[in-house]
Parts: C-alpha cells; sequence; structure tokens
C-alpha cells in the first residue's frame, strides 16, 4: 500500500560562521531572547554553535489518492520538507517513512552526472527504477522527443545550456511514473511553447501517480490539482485543509 507517514519531524542546520567573533557579538543577544519563544528559528547547541530551526515538529499522513499543496513565505521550510521526504536531508529527530516507489522534481541537476550524455544518463535512471533494457529505449525515445535534443543527446550534458538541462531533467522524471512524486516549484520554469507540452504531461503523471506532494504560489495549480493543502509558517503547520478553506485564510493573511 502507497503511503507517507511523517511524525514530529525536526530538522536543523549548524550555522558554522556562527563561532566567529563579529557575528557572536551581533547575534548573542538576540539569540538568547528567540530561543525563549515558540517561534525560536535559531538556538545554541552545548557547544555552543549557533544552528538554524528550520522545521519543528511536523506530523502528518498521505494515503493513496490524495494531493498535497504545500504553501508558505520563502524560508517557511518547503523546499526542506520536500528534501526531507526524498531522503536528502536527515531528520535531527522524528521521523519519514514512504511506503511505495519515490520520484522528484526538485533541481534540475538532481541525480544528473553533467560528464555524462543525455542519453546515459536517461539509462542511469532507468537502471535505478529498475526497468528491462526494451523498456528503457521507450523511456529514451519519450524524453527525446519531448525535450526535443535530439541533435544533443549523445552529447555531455555540461555543454547543455540551462534551459535545454531543464528539459532533459523534466523529461527524464516525468517519463516513469512513480507511486509517491514530490515537486518543487523549477517544474514552472520555461518558455511558453515548453510549459503547455509540460503541464500537460505534468497533468498525465498527477493522474498516474498514487500520491503527490507539491510545493508551489500559485493558487491556480493548488486548486486544481490537489486535495488538501498545508500551510508552512516558521518551519511549522500553521493550518491543513481544503485547498479552498486554507488558501481563503492564506492570502486574507
Amino acid at each position: 500500500m502507497t503511503r507517507v507517514l511523517v511524525e514530529q519531524l525536526h530538522i536543523s542546520f549548524p550555522l558554522y560562521h556562527g563561532a566567529s567573533r563579529s557575528l557572536r557579538g551581533t547575534m548573542t543577544g538576540a539569540v538568547s531572547t528567540w530561543r525563549s519563544g515558540p517561534s525560536a528559528r535559531l538556538a545554541r547547541e552545548t557547544h555552543r554553535r549557533i544552528v538554524a530551526n528550520v522545521l519543528e515538529g511536523l506530523s502528518f499522513t498521505l494515503e493513496r489518492g490524495e494531493r498535497l499543496g504545500l504553501i508558505g513565505g520563502n524560508g517557511a521550510g518547503k523546499t526542506t520538507l520536500l528534501r526531507a521526504l526524498a531522503g536528502i536531508y536527515e531528520p535531527v529527530s522524528g521521523h519519514v517513512r514512504i511506503e511505495g516507489q519515490l520520484g522528484t522534481l526538485l533541481d534540475p541537476s538532481l541525480g544528473m552526472n553533467h560528464d555524462l550524455t543525455g542519453r546515459e544518463n536517461i539509462r542511469l535512471r532507468c537502471l535505478y527504477f529498475g526497468l528491462d533494457r526494451a523498456h528503457t529505449q521507450r523511456v529514451i525515445d519519450n524524453v527525446t522527443e519531448f525535450a526535443g535534443l535530439a541533435a544533443f543527446m549523445d552529447m555531455p550534458v555540461k555543454t547543455y545550456s540551462a534551459g535545454m538541462r531543464v528539459r532533459l531533467a523534466f523529461g527524464v522524471a516525468t517519463a516513469i511514473t512513480p507511486d509517491v512524486l514530490l515537486m518543487d516549484e523549477w517544474f514552472m520554469a520555461g518558455d511558453a511553447s515548453f510549459m503547455a507540452k509540460a503541464r500537460e504531461r505534468l497533468e498525465s503523471l498527477f493522474k498516474r501517480a498514487e500520491i503527490l506532494i507539491v510545493s508551489t504560489h500559485q493558487p491556480d495549480v493548488l486548486l486544481r490539482w490537489c486535495t488538501r493543502v498545508l500551510w508552512l509558517e516558521n518551519g511549522r503547520i500553521r493550518m491543513q485543509g481544503p485547498p479552498a478553506e486554507v488558501l481563503d485564510t492564506y492570502l486574507g493573511a
């Protein structure tokens, strides 16, 4: 059964330059004040290193068929949450459990070896998903046609333009249907003609994926694609519920 379970997830990052004299002098008073408040984002570990609390005590569950939208201002913790779900960031406390095959659209360069060709990168992704040779060739053909990179498929990815790398990464990530799909806002980047193709391809992928988690600032995407919206603020859940209800409160605030 496909399922996502997040329990009391806490993630913090050490600020290694926090031990410097200038930063210590600037932050000491502020840190001691913020630490005592319920929405503290900075604290000190026992050896006096400053840490930034990015996510604090997040808990939610997603079952098969649910589509969760993440909203919140810059620095609210949306991308950090997606990366924790993807296994890129390890929780300081709490845990994340994902049942089912995971796919991500988090970063155009994620999982790409820029010294390899476009074709070789696709083959590596197919090997990761355990696809046989025939299925791999169908994926290569599909991505080549979608991305419009036929003349560049046997060239190193490091020679691609930024737009070409996005098209390749998007094509690869959407050619294989995962059980759980994580998506950040970068998939909305691109020229108008590409975005028309991308939206059609995404909607097809959404229908096939069993669980979707997407971060975006676009209300129309949340209303059309999501069954639930989670509003993050200062690394905590401020509100979650039906998209229209949460968006009304969020946009009003």
